[in-house]
């Protein structure tokens, strides 16, 4: 059987070239996401372990697998509280939400053919944003009513961007309709930040840098069934995308449904947007920078990028998480905070190499 060539190119670049490195193979696939998993478990290992109050690996280990078959737990009542109770919700979180936003710049920077499409800079996590805090401030003792209002944020976000702004075959008409709809919800949401209660309003505030200390099982219910209905569908989309990534008259000569798919992947990157917003708060660079990153290490064909992207995003939220929480113990940091110091020299770098 004939293998197609891979479609890349430089990935700060819109017009695509052919991979130098060859064809996707395989064997390559699974490499990737193999390390990728791999790193991701220690790193929930170590993440298990720091904190204000230190727990030995191996202990976290046994521990681990005395949940799952029953026997007796070596860890103290305390360090079970603290690892299972506390840390293991909070990393689940940060999992979830590193993995959808990670996804969605994936799928939005093939859809568009642009480097510097993100949630953000679309507008989508605007619509999510501005659900979540009309929950925090008239429903915060309302069951499910953050991830719910923000996802219906995302949703009509999302509407409304894609009606002003499709167009056949022009993805910055898209672009430019997610920045006007960004700046038009930025507004709103400082008027209800202006007029909100004190203590209300440092939610808000902190939400807004990205908070992840509130995990609890029904939110990571819900980024978990969001993440992985997200990924398949993006996953199905792949060969598509990559040869949308030409250009949508050519994909459409060659029998992709460029419409069908623009609407199926637009619609899920921006769902998947809403989820991570509503769960986790406004955590940037994480949709910018990821995709980028895996290109540059692994090619750009989508079949790998999106997968790969899914396992980045969740490593570095985690590492972004794990260093919010522990550089001033006992005090915490924003998470958005520190992946935006670790994300905008990244994407310096990447913007200074591709010069």
């Amino acid at each position: 059987m004939m293998r197609q060539a891979e479609i890349t190119g430089n990935p700060m670049s819109d017009a695509p070239a052919v991979n130098t490195r060859g064809y996707l193979t395989r064997r390559r696939a699974v490499f990737v996401i193999a390390m990728l998993g791999i790193v991701l478990v220690l790193a929930c290992v170590v993440a298990l372990a720091l904190g204000s109050e230190y727990v030995a690996p191996n202990e976290i280990l046994v521990g681990l697998w005395a949940k799952l078959t029953g026997a007796a737990s070596p860890l103290s009542p305390e360090h079970e509280v603290i690892t299972f109770g506390l840390r293991l919700p909070r990393i689940a979180l940060a999992l979830g939400v590193g993995a959808t936003l990670a996804l969605a710049g994936a799928a939005f920077q093939a859809l568009l053919r642009n480097p510097l499409a993100d949630p953000y800079v679309l507008g989508v996590s605007g619509g999510a944003a501005l659900g979540s805090i009309v929950a925090l401030m008239f429903f915060s003792q309302v069951a499910f009513a953050r991830p719910l209002l923000g996802f219906a944020g995302a949703v009509a976000a999302t509407f409304v961007i894609y009606l002003f702004g499709r167009r056949e075959d022009d993805p910055a008409r898209l672009i430019l309709a997610g920045v006007i709809t960004a700046t038009f919800l930025s507004s709103i949401i400082a008027v209800l930040t202006s007029v909100a209660e004190n203590v209300k309003l440092r939610n808000i505030t902190y939400w807004l840098l990205g908070d992840l200390s509130s995990g609890n099982t029904q939110g990571i219910v819900f980024i978990a069934v969001a993440t992985l209905i997200g990924a398949v569908v993006l996953v199905t989309q792949a060969r598509a995308l990559n040869l949308m990534m030409v250009g949508e008259r050519d994909a459409f000569a060659l029998g992709v449904e460029t419409a069908r798919v623009r609407w199926l992947v637009f619609i899920t990157a921006s769902l998947l947007t809403g989820a991570a917003v509503s769960a986790g708060g406004a955590i940037g660079y994480v949709g910018l920078t990821v995709p980028h990153l895996v290109r540059l290490a692994s090619g750009a064909d989508n079949r790998l990028v999106i997968p790969a992207s899914s396992l980045a995003g969740a490593l570095l939220v985690l590492i972004a998480d794990t260093i919010a929480r522990t550089a001033f113990a006992p005090r915490e940091l924003p998470t958005g905070a520190i992946t935006a110091l670790i994300g905008a020299p990244v994407f310096v770098y990447l913007l200074l190499k591709s010069r």
